[in-house]
């Protein structure tokens, strides 16, 4: 089938009719999504069936979801809620975090990396997947209420840690000079400040004297976070930490309704998404995997066998018992999906065939660790009647 130069619209009905089919095939394999959006993007992409041809507009599109994603992070992060996670989880995160960098630099060396494909290897390696450590959690708060705390904590202290990679990988991206490197750590805190101010006294007052009509709340909010994100933009900050700021904002000025607002957001965030993994897969070229399939199986083994067992050994220094530093280790045992944001920002920084050995190695800790937790631990979607817990 030759490439498919109809307008956008085409292409969007294309996209997501396919991903409805190959999503309820991957809902029946009990797969996270984001790895069916990316395998349908490598298949009828470019380097696969080529039935996309023009793929710019839809990254620009999956970059929308990327801004909304850093948004509503950032409204899980009031400040007493982290000086309460941070107190809990901090050692047990920078523990783990340290490990899993090292063993990230070590892979990298021998796979022969550069210093900077090394350094965003190791950087991938630190976080765990939110799809699949809090989303296969049963929602019965009674039977995993601790492990959800404990591992939320960790989950959180890695987002600030991911913003904070996200803010340097950027500031790589261009040639910088010191001025340039005092605007970009030094406008942040400058606009939170302006934002906390602008939220408490002008954005939060027209929310509750209009909170009647939907559809301005609505766009009160989008407006807000595009807002924010195009103000941190034009002092040389992402989009993103820009919507990060727009969420922290917003959760330390309102934090009773933040969640809500998290809720509102989620399926206009995660329309985006779907075609930001799905242009991930687009840039996945076969022939490249298979020449590079060993370093894949490595990384990727390492990286399900290595974080379970430091987890439940941090854990149980931490006064866990054993079975419980067991099962949050293999539940936080996969790289994140902020890998791939990590992959994406820092695209110009690796050689074409280092970032597909760190998004293969993602995709298949992802693959397996979720088998793992499926057939082995209480979750929404297990195959086994005496673990499926909703």
């Amino acid at each position: 089938m030759e490439a498919i130069h109809e307008p956008l619209l085409t292409t969007m009905m294309l996209i997501f009719c396919l991903t409805a089919i190959t999503a309820s095939v991957g809902m029946y394999l009990r797969q996270p999504l984001t790895i069916v959006y990316m395998v349908l993007g490598c298949v009828i992409g470019p380097f696969g069936l080529g039935w996309i041809g023009e793929m710019s507009a839809i990254e620009q599109l999956g970059h929308i979801g990327i801004v909304f994603l850093l948004f509503t992070v950032g409204l899980d992060m009031p400040t007493k809620r982290i000086k309460s996670v941070f107190k809990q989880s901090i050692l047990t995160m920078l523990a783990s975090s340290g490990t899993f960098f090292a063993v990230g630099m070590g892979l990298g060396v021998l796979f022969g990396f550069d210093s900077r494909e090394t350094l965003i290897t190791a950087l991938a390696m630190v976080f765990s997947s939110t799809v699949v450590g809090i989303k296969l959690l049963p929602r019965t708060p009674l039977h995993h209420e601790h492990i959800g705390e404990v591992m939320l904590g960790i989950l959180i202290l890695q987002d600030v840690i991911a913003v904070i990679a996200l803010v340097c990988l950027g500031a790589f991206e261009v040639q910088t000079s010191l001025n340039t490197w005092l605007v970009i750590f030094g406008a942040p805190p400058l606009i939170i400040v302006v934002s906390l101010l602008v939220a408490k006294f002008i954005f939060w007052p027209l929310q509750k004297k209009f909170d009647v009509v939907n559809e301005y709340v609505f766009l009160l909010f989008i407006g807000w976070c595009m807002g924010i994100a195009y103000l941190a933009h034009s002092v040389e900050i992402s989009f993103e930490i820009g919507a990060f700021i727009a969420g922290v904002a917003l959760a330390n000025t309102g934090a009773s309704v933040s969640q809500s607002i998290a809720e509102i957001f989620e399926p206009l965030q995660d329309f985006f998404l779907v075609l930001f993994f799905f242009y991930v897969g687009t840039t996945v070229n076969p022939a490249l995997l298979f020449e590079v399939a060993w370093q894949v199986c490595v990384l990727g083994l390492v990286i399900v066998v290595v974080k379970p067992v430091v987890f439940r050994y941090l854990l149980g220094w931490q006064g866990e018992d054993r079975r419980f530093s067991w099962e949050a280790g293999f539940r936080l045992g996969q790289n994140s999906e902020f890998a791939l944001l990590i992959l994406y920002v820092a695209a110009s920084q690796m050689s074409e065939q280092a970032a597909l050995i760190v998004l293969g190695a993602t995709v298949l800790s992802l693959l397996i660790s979720s088998y793992l937790v499926v057939f082995n631990f209480k979750n929404p979607i297990a195959l086994k009647a005496e673990l499926r817990v909703h």
